[in-house]
């Protein structure tokens, strides 16, 4: 059973910093790609930031692309989501989710519960 956990979310001023964690198990971790997802009330889940299984690749939402870095760490099990320049649109429930399929990124079935940042302005 795969399961996801969220850490490191909390409340931060704008330009600050954050880095959110997520520890996996279940699966082999170092087999399949991870994402963030993030989703702010009133508002769809959107795609934050992906990785690859070994971490050559990573793919970025513009909002995010030059703030945000994901990375992984395939001996903890954990991949990880910096944060910085925070902006108060960055306010949202951060989720981790793991790829279906080893060969690609996505579809994402499995989800953390996720972790709540707030950036005040």
């Amino acid at each position: 059973q795969v399961q996801l956990v969220e850490s490191g979310g909390g409340l931060v001023q704008a330009g600050g910093s954050l880095r959110l964690s997520c520890a996996a198990s279940g699966r082999t971790f170092n087999y399949y790609p991870m994402a963030w997802f993030r989703q702010a009330p009133g508002k769809e889940r959107e795609f934050v930031a992906a990785i690859s299984s070994r971490g050559s690749t990573t793919n970025y939402a513009d909002s995010v692309k030059g703030r945000f870095t994901i990375s992984r760490d395939n001996a903890k099990n954990t991949v990880y989501l910096q944060m910085n320049s925070l902006k108060p649109e960055d306010t949202a429930v951060y989720y981790c989710a793991q790829s279906t399929s080893i060969a690609t990124m996505g579809p994402w079935h499995y989800w953390g519960q996720g972790t709540q940042v707030t950036v005040s302005s």
